[in-house]
């Protein structure tokens, strides 16, 4: 007697499918990247050797579109792009290694929106290592994420540097919400209920490795009940992450009940094969000053970020990132002197 199968039957033939379409889009891609990057050293080797003009590319393009019929994307502009793509990136092992994992619509938005060379590597790993949609890299570049992370590095403990030092790459001195469309004035239970309602977003201006865990966990000490504001795991570093949110600014009482949240989670929550808590402030605004000298002697692996509800002005941080190489390129010469 046969029985009726149930989806649930036909869910690894179906994943199969979703695997196999999967890398076959990869393939396309890797190859067309490969593609792109040859024709673009071509087209800026006989440029730069005088073989060609400028002009010489509008005819190739025409000659394209008469020999190739159907075939798309190989204007007088994106000819042009691809010579770009090969000039900032001249090392085909570079191309085959890291540049081949990403579409090329990243890589016209990583080239058009770069201004320097470690900005296109910067955005070209998290890229990478997030996975971000096109949609989720262009809101990089909106919130000047490089700019942030440079001229900014996040407000960690010693014992973060002593027992997670990869966590300085992971974490961020600043993080945006306005996705939330949080009003002026508004109360932490206005930010927890949006974080919660929008986690997806949230998540993702985390960072990839983090998983939600709880909102408003609870921990049990000596009797007395407490509840952390949100709990999170982030898988890279192997450790849960305790964030703590505060609408006002930064207060150094803050960190001793961050402090008593974190030891309660590595004695009654953490498993034994986890690594020690981390706890994140998560505040409105923080003096560095102030946070320096409260992190100094901290005794608990804790971090102090803020929030921000609106997108920065990404003019001001680029002159300040300027300015910022520009003095660094001054003291490497005094100090060469």
């Amino acid at each position: 007697m046969t029985t009726t199968p149930q989806p649930v039957d036909f869910a690894d033939i179906a994943h199969l499918i979703a695997t196999a379409r999967q890398r076959a889009v990869q393939a396309v891609n890797t190859t067309l990247i490969e593609l792109y990057w040859q024709i673009g050293e071509r087209i800026s080797r006989k440029i730069a050797a005088s073989e060609w003009g400028d002009g010489v590319v509008d005819q190739l393009a025409r000659y394209l579109a008469q020999t190739q019929p159907g075939l798309r994307g190989f204007t007088r502009a994106n000819l042009f792009r691809m010579r770009q793509f090969y000039e900032a990136y001249p090392d085909q092992e570079f191309v085959s290694a890291v540049l081949r994992q990403l579409p090329w619509t990243h890589h016209l938005i990583i080239l058009n929106q770069s201004k320097r060379p470690e900005e296109r590597e910067f955005y070209l790993r998290l890229a990478t290592q997030e996975q971000w949609s096109k949609r989720e890299l262009e809101r990089q570049f909106k919130t000047a994420l490089f700019e942030r992370t440079v001229l900014n590095p996040p407000k960690v403990s010693p014992l973060v540097r002593q027992i997670h030092p990869e966590a300085i790459s992971v974490f961020k001195d600043s993080y945006l919400v306005e996705f939330l469309d949080l009003p002026q004035g508004h109360a932490e239970a206005d930010l927890h209920r949006g974080l919660l309602a929008r986690l997806k977003n949230f998540l993702i201006e985390l960072g990839r490795d983090f998983c939600f865990v709880g909102s408003q966990y609870p921990v049990q000490v000596g009797g007395r009940d407490f509840a952390l504001d949100l709990l999170f795991f982030h898988r890279g570093l192997n450790s849960l992450v305790a964030i703590e949110l505060k609408v006002g600014r930064f207060e150094p009482e803050y960190l001793g009940k961050l402090g008593f949240y974190l030891e309660a989670l590595d004695r009654d929550v953490k498993k034994p094969h986890e690594h020690p808590s981390l706890g994140v402030l998560l505040c409105a605004s923080k003096d560095d000053e102030v946070v320096e000298y409260a992190l100094s002697r901290s005794a608990s692996p804790a971090l102090i970020a803020e929030y921000q509800t609106q997108l920065p002005d990404k003019a001001l941080l680029r002159a300040k990132l300027h300015e910022f190489y520009l003095q660094n390129t001054q003291a490497s010469d005094e100090d060469k002197d």
